[in-house]
């Protein structure tokens, strides 16, 4: 018994060993990000993979923008539709969570996330789209690392360079791009607010950009955008 309680200590140390070792990689590669744009992210490499199963030269489309090239009205859109209050919380919405709750509760299903640009961009920048406990406590973990150490700025510059907005298409450029040929700079604010409709589940509107419910969304999106506040 004493040799079991041994190994059994010697095994949970050693699982807190790489624990924290990992934390402690994860936090290297947010403090290098902070001055450095990110090249490519965790998302990116798995769709990129899915693209190259069927067609082994596939590439991505994505173009890093300096923050003060991408419309405001593709930032205020964006603040309305996925996280009002990005400038005041501290990487967690706690009321929105609680209402995307009681939302997935009376729907019997997940409609609503609740997540926080914060905790989205923790997700796209070094986890998988599955999902986990472990996967939101090590989403939770990297949203306080992202909200200690970087300005709400610099989140919000990174979010919009690296979110996936269709089969392969990565960042605003290359959004705007895609969907309307014109630059993230030139985005009007119908563009902008049926881009941010398109968040969500974006490979899908791709496929289905007439889709009746991004329409309807498109218009709430649009309504919001003047009371929204852009860090």
């Amino acid at each position: 018994m004493k040799t079991l309680g041994r190994w059994l200590r010697w095994g949970l140390l050693g699982a807190l060993g790489v624990f924290l070792v990992w934390q402690l990689w994860l936090l290297g590669w947010v403090l290098f990000w902070g001055w450095f744009n990110p090249g490519e992210t965790r998302f990116m490499e798995i769709r990129l993979a899915e693209l190259r199963q069927k067609a082994p030269q596939a590439q991505l489309k994505q173009q890093w923008v300096p923050y003060e090239r991408i419309s405001i009205h593709l930032k205020r859109a964006i603040i309305a539709a996925e996280d009002a209050k990005f400038v005041d919380h501290e990487g967690f919405d706690w009321e929105g969570m609680q209402k995307a709750m009681e939302k997935n509760q009376k729907r019997g299903r997940t409609v609503a996330g609740g997540s926080t640009i914060s905790q989205q961009l923790a997700k796209n920048l070094f986890l998988t789209p599955n999902k986990s406990y472990f996967r939101k406590a090590e989403e939770a973990i990297i949203t306080l690392m992202l909200e200690n150490l970087w300005s709400k700025r610099r989140i919000f510059e990174v979010y919009l360079n690296v979110i996936e907005w269709g089969s392969g298409v990565f960042g605003a450029e290359a959004a705007a791009r895609h969907y309307y040929a014109t630059s993230a700079a030139q985005l009007g604010p119908e563009q902008a607010a049926r881009l941010a409709g398109m968040v969500p589940n974006p490979r899908f509107y791709d496929r289905n950009r007439n889709a009746p419910g991004l329409g309807r969304k498109t218009a709430i999106i649009l309504g919001r955008m003047a009371g929204a506040d852009v860090p």
